[in-house]
């Protein structure tokens, strides 16, 4: 099974933004969850912590998760497992300050679930 990263272009404007340290800080946290993946899935999960919808749709759970990079940096992504084509793919949608969390949180679920939403009203 391979492991992917892909990156957003807001992911990549907010990365940016970040110190040098603070880039290579973010990146090796994630390259380090991508790789421990295959052999060390529930560990990577509890590193993870899963976002909630911001409304009910039909019982889904959301797919979005951040991770803590240090105290007050968080990459908001999804970990998706794909077992017919063989691989997870980690998707990185922001990285930013604790503080943002709430306010970068809501605006990438409003573009991810806002299609589901629609799809699922009477």
């Amino acid at each position: 099974m391979d492991v992917l990263i892909e990156s957003t272009r807001r992911f990549e404007k907010d990365l940016a933004k970040l110190s040098e340290d603070e880039k290579a800080t973010a990146i090796q946290k994630i390259n380090d969850r991508a790789s421990l993946f295959l052999t060390q899935k529930a560990d990577v999960y509890r590193k993870l912590r899963r976002l909630p919808l911001l409304s009910d749709i039909n019982g889904y759970e959301s797919s979005l998760y951040t991770l803590r990079v240090f105290q007050k940096l968080r990459v908001i992504l999804t970990v998706d497992e794909d077992p017919i084509f063989g691989q997870v793919i980690f998707t990185l949608f922001r990285v930013v300050k604790h503080d943002d969390l709430d306010k970068a949180y809501k605006g990438v679920a409003e573009s991810l679930y806002q299609e589901l939403g629609r799809n699922l009203r009477p």
